[in-house]
């Protein structure tokens, strides 16, 4: 799968499946998830569009007047090292893997109501009826100051003759409800919150505190709206800022009904704690803001696996899935043909997927990764400029020297050693976009085709297996599977090896030295 759609999206669509395998087998998640992202990453690496490196790696060969890559030509080395990764894990496993327990017991399931009931949300949720009497009949829920003074959340409103309506709305069938709706006499509102700010609410405006009455699931959760797990991505812009300082419900039309933090068990504070990596933010909202968060900000989090699907039917184009197929058949095909033909067979695929109703406009503008594309757009000038000033040159220069006396091999096994150690700690797209000019530029010096250097290049650039920072599907992994930062390393440095290994062996049988 993730040799043609996002990795990411792969092990976060296939990660609740992996977890309730290993609670059926009685196998840690730690045992598993690892072997997961590891697969995904190699996966990646065996096409031309499976991953952002081999696409680089492909630009720069084109740049640079020499033949590029074919739409096949990374699958016989990532084929191999994905068989010896498979080897190493079934035969080593019990050695290199942990066998740790979630910190928390990980459930195998994340559809909204399973999140419900998860995150203990009936104990934290309550019913306020407004009597006549009270000061917030005809004031708005903005005017009502409910989260900024008494720090609750407003989840849903039950108005007096018995319609249900959650916040963001509805009887059943939630809408958004806007902070200039005015509240009515005998409404129910459904709040989130600490019992001790519920009765100081409830004393405020004169309310009745339900407590016979619990909440349900359809109360905060619908076709429209929902709740979902998000992860912080490693580099997230997030990072070390609070839910204040972000102005995350105003920015993403959310709410955070909860944070959990691996090792941490105990209850944090909304407003106040400074967000980590690997931090779980239970979120509810309009799953189209949901989406948004999924997709415009893919950059800074990851919305767990597909929570709206399992209970909503959000697959509701499941019959045009052969179009998908068709379109993705004839793209491939039209690209192994003539490679040349890959940004226009990209392009009319894309068209393809929005006129036939496959998704619509505004679906196919949010799944484009733009800060991913400025990211390359201004990283590509930054790399021709460093090889029209001669510092490619002189580095190509440099490590031909200190290496051309053991051969081309070494030179290849040192920019592979060098991509990979980058590639642990900064993103594959820049790594790729800084190594390859002087690959191309080393292979120029020693007077032969640069193929194989480039080729060896994005190749490492996808084997970040040793770090959980190094891309987003390790850190996927880390809170479910209770990892360590050493865990990462103790398979993640031997695969990286046995990658190399592979890397040099098969190079010359496919591009002759």
């Amino acid at each position: 799968m993730s040799a043609f759609i996002s990795s990411t999206g792969v092990v976060a669509l296939l990660l609740p499946s992996i977890i309730r395998l290993a609670a059926k087998a009685r196998l840690a998640p730690s045992r598993l998830l690892l072997p997961l992202s590891i697969s995904a990453l190699i996966g990646g690496s065996s096409t031309l569009i499976g991953t952002p490196p081999n696409l680089l790696a492909a630009e720069r060969l084109t740049l640079a007047g020499y033949q590029s890559f074919s739409f096949f030509s990374f699958t016989p080395i990532s084929l191999a090292i994905l068989m010896a990764s498979l080897l190493v894990v079934i035969g080593l496993g019990k050695r290199l893997l942990p066998e740790r327990q979630a910190v928390q017991k990980v459930q195998p399931v994340v559809t909204p109501i399973e999140l419900f009931r998860l995150y203990h949300l009936p104990e934290s949720l309550y019913r306020l009826r407004v009597d006549a009497q009270s000061p917030l009949v005809g004031k708005t829920l903005a005017e009502s100051n409910l989260r900024e003074r008494f720090d609750l959340n407003v989840l849903s409103a039950i108005h007096g003759h018995g319609r249900r309506t959650s916040v963001f709305n509805a009887a059943h069938r939630a809408e958004y409800l806007r902070p200039d709706a005015p509240i009515q006499a005998e409404d129910i509102l459904i709040v989130q919150g600490k019992p001790e700010s519920v009765s100081q609410a409830a004393a405020y405006w004169r309310l009745a505190i339900m407590a016979n009455e619990p909440v349900v699931e359809q109360d905060v959760i619908s076709n429209e709206v929902g709740i979902a797990e998000v992860m912080l991505r490693p580099r997230s812009s997030a990072l070390d800022k609070t839910l204040t300082e972000l102005n995350f419900g105003r920015t993403h039309r959310l709410t955070v009904l909860d944070i959990r933090r691996p090792g941490y068990e105990g209850t944090l504070d909304l407003k106040r704690t400074p967000l980590r990596f690997g931090d779980m933010l239970l979120v509810q909202g309009q799953w189209k803001d949901i989406f948004a968060l999924k997709h415009k900000h893919r950059r800074d989090y990851i919305v767990m696996g597909e929570p709206e699907a399992a209970e909503f039917g959000a697959f509701q184009r499941a019959e045009r899935a052969p179009i998908v197929l068709i379109v993705l058949a004839v793209m491939i095909a039209a690209i192994v043909i003539n490679p040349d033909l890959l940004t226009l067979a990209s392009l009319m695929a894309a068209l393809a997927v929005v006129l036939t109703g496959c998704i619509s406009m505004d679906e196919a503008y949010q799944s484009i990764d733009w800060k991913t594309l400025f990211l390359i757009a201004g990283m590509l000038p930054l790399s021709t400029a460093l090889v029209k000033v001669g510092l490619v040159d002189s580095i190509a220069t440099s490590l031909r020297t200190a290496l051309s006396g053991l051969g081309i091999y070494a030179v290849i096994a040192g920019l592979f050693a060098i991509t990979a150690l980058f590639t642990q700690v900064l993103s594959n797209t820049v790594t790729t976009v800084l190594i390859a000019p002087i690959a191309i530029a080393a292979a120029r010096d020693l007077g032969v085709a640069p193929q194989a250097f480039v080729m060896a290049v994005a190749i490492a650039a996808s084997m970040a297996f040793a770090t959980p920072i190094a891309s987003p599907v390790n850190t996927l992994v880390m809170s479910p599977g209770n990892y360590k930062f050493s865990d990462y390393a103790r398979i993640g440095v031997p695969l990286v090896l046995i990658s190399m290994l592979i890397t040099l062996i098969a190079l010359p049988l496919l591009f002759p030295l």
